[in-house]
């Protein structure tokens, strides 16, 4: 650090200068500077917050003893000042998060029976009135309607591969009869595959570990393998077999004190623009966009939307009369 930069005027050989460029007053030092205000940083400004805390440490201190703390303690602060942040921010964007998902949740209860009736509703009229004009465009938007409405589930759907061709399916009926139940059926690896599964087996057996994290890695190794092999997947088996040659990923060097602090601000900033996207996908959601039109009170939404449904319901029954009469 030079004296200037602490404030002390340099000093000159005034005898070796000629009189007409010699001061007549002596230069006195700046004043230091105020740090910068950081005490404002909102929840979402991780990343700002910590590079503010970065640039001003120096100065928090106030004086000249500031600039003897260490690079490391100042940027140590500047994490500091992020994760705290960042926790905020969590917060915010989890507190909106519960309370757009019980909004749905209770949108659906109360509301969900009158989507649907004005659903079946639609479908009715968009019917009528094809079955009187006889219009093929009529009829194509009375099938498009009918499509809209819920359908009700089919029988396969409901019991999937319960029911077959022929009733129930063998393993159904072994179960309901309490009968011992055929294991499923097997994929036949290729050729191909059963070499690369002996060599993988071959190489990466346990039993050939040295040491007990040796063990452990084989036998994940293996695992994966053996659920290759199980499915017939050839071209999973030659990644994992030139996985296997490439040998166990060698240990990154150790970090110093800083590279691990700047690591944590980078994760620290990437874990802020994460949830600004979430924030931002739940504020414009359909329930979120619904939600802020009543922050204070939901649930009197949630009674005026229902009641502009129902009036809805109404019109839309008194048009099916009229057209069914």
């Amino acid at each position: 650090m030079t004296h200037e930069a602490a404030g002390v005027p340099p000093t000159r050989n005034d005898d070796d200068r000629p009189d007409d460029a010699r001061p007549a007053e002596p230069q006195t030092a700046p004043e230091a500077t105020d740090s910068p205000d950081t005490s404002d940083a909102s929840a979402g400004e991780a990343g700002a917050a910590s590079a503010s805390a970065a640039s001003s440490s120096d100065s928090s201190d106030g004086g000249p003893q500031g600039g003897d703390e260490r690079p490391e303690a100042r940027l140590a602060k500047a994490v500091q000042v992020a994760e705290q942040a960042l926790i905020e921010f969590e917060i915010a964007v989890e507190t909106f998060r519960v309370e757009v998902e019980n909004f749905s949740r209770l949108h659906h209860q109360k509301l969900g029976p009158m989507y649907a009736r004005l659903d079946e509703l639609d479908a009715q009229i968009a019917e009528a009135r094809a079955a009187r004009t006889g219009d093929p465009e009529d009829l194509r938007k009375a099938k498009e309607a009918r499509d809209i409405v819920m359908p009700m589930p089919g029988v396969d759907e409901l019991f999937h591969d319960w029911i077959d061709s022929d009733g129930l399916s063998p393993e159904a009926s072994a179960m309901l009869t309490e009968q011992p139940v055929r294991p499923p059926k097997r994929v036949r690896p290729s050729e191909e595959a059963r070499r690369l599964y002996r060599e993988l087996a071959r190489k990466a057996h346990p039993d050939l570990a040295q040491d007990e994290p040796e063990r452990e890695r084989r036998d994940e190794f293996i695992t994966r393998v053996n659920a290759a092999y199980g499915r017939g997947d050839v071209e999973l088996l030659k990644e994992l077999a030139a996985e296997w040659a490439a040998g166990p990923a060698k240990p990154l060097p150790p970090l110093s004190e800083s590279e691990e602090l700047y690591a944590r601000l980078e994760w620290l900033s990437r874990r802020k623009e994460l949830l600004t996207v979430l924030a931002k996908e739940l504020e414009e959601s359909a329930i979120g966009s619904m939600l802020r039109m009543a922050p204070d009170d939901p649930d009197q939404l949630l009674e005026d939307i229902g009641d502009q449904l129902l009036g809805e319901v109404s019109r839309r029954e008194a048009e099916l009369a009229e057209l069914v009469q």
